[in-house]
């Protein structure tokens, strides 16, 4: 009975030193959706992506409406056209329609892989952010994702006004 008592209130002290322990704890959170969404530094690589790929886009816009126009000509006059021709046409429509699907499935790829590295760069970066004020306000850790955040412990709006300064 005493020795059950004595480890009943070991663990009693444990419990209560690790409660001790936990309420030192200053925990954060940032919201990468957040960082995506609103940051300056996002906003600046997604036009420059638009203004890099405009062109791009443009040009498959082109040939989209050349392929309809074709498209459109030789079912107006499927009826008037010879065999040969239809066959010819239909043929430059099929070899327009496949380049077009190249071209385009090229260009997503494309568009991608430079979102992917225009992302990583700004994680780098607001990763270095949330590291100086991890330490300069002393915080223990800091999430990134979470089922559940108390809106207190987030800290997503300093993360972007440090990206917004440029820091």
């Amino acid at each position: 009975m005493k020795r059950l008592l004595s480890c009943g209130l070991a663990g009693l002290m444990f419990v209560a030193g690790a409660a001790a322990t936990a309420a030192d704890l200053k925990i954060g959170f940032i919201d990468q959706e957040r960082i995506t969404r609103e940051s300056a530094p996002a906003d600046r690589a997604s036009k420059q992506l638009e203004k890099e790929f405009a062109p791009r886009a443009q040009e498959l816009q082109r040939r989209e409406a050349q392929i309809k126009t074709l498209q459109g000509q030789i079912e107006k006059d499927a009826l008037t056209m010879g065999e040969s021709e239809r066959r010819t046409r239909e043929q430059e429509l099929g070899r327009l329609t496949l380049d077009f699907q190249r071209m385009q499935r090229e260009y997503r790829e494309d568009l991608n892989l430079r979102r992917n590295q225009e992302l990583s760069a700004l994680f780098e970066r607001a990763n270095r952010i949330i590291r100086q004020i991890a330490e300069a306000e002393k915080y223990d850790i800091i999430f990134q994702e979470a089922v559940y955040r108390n809106p207190k412990i987030d800290i997503t709006d300093k993360v972007l006004k440090a990206l917004a300064d440029g820091k």
